[in-house]
């Protein structure tokens, strides 16, 4: 069973991703952790959604059309650098290690490689976000 979320310590994440159903698994990952969710399928639409939305945290793909997440990255990082934001990347054929890696050299403070699990993503976001951090709901047994 999902922990249920404390309304007041909900935070907001901006996922950009071109694919949709990456888009989609973390919206879903993430919205099951407590966390709000707003998407957007390229940079251009991404800086947008930052900026009516305000979030605690950016999750961005590095390959995109219209503006590409390094590109993205370092506007972010110009404007708001104080945002935590997390570069994910598949890297198609040229593999995503070099690209996860300027990522972190233009202002990621974390990175996934794609396919991902829903834990990983969790622990990621957690460590980025500590005072948020998401854990199972134990009960408490009250002394005899």
């Amino acid at each position: 069973m999902d922990p249920i979320p404390n309304p007041a310590l909900t935070k907001t994440i901006v996922v950009i991703d071109d694919e949709k159903l990456v888009r989609l698994t973390l919206s879903r990952i993430l919205t099951r952790a407590g966390y709000r969710v707003a998407e957007a399928a390229n940079g251009e639409e991404g800086l947008g959604e930052v900026a009516r939305c305000r979030p605690d945290l950016v999750i961005c793909d590095i390959l995109m059309p219209t503006k590409e997440g390094i590109e993205t990255i370092r506007e972010l990082q110009r404007s708001l650098p104080d945002l935590p934001i997390m570069a994910i990347s598949g890297g198609g054929r040229l593999g995503s290690c070099d690209f996860l890696r300027h990522a972190e050299q233009f202002g990621a403070r974390a990175t996934l490689r794609k396919p991902f699990l829903p834990e990983e993503v969790i622990l990621t976001v957690g460590r980025l976000l500590p005072e948020q951090a998401r854990s199972p709901v134990s009960p408490v047994s009250a002394p005899a």
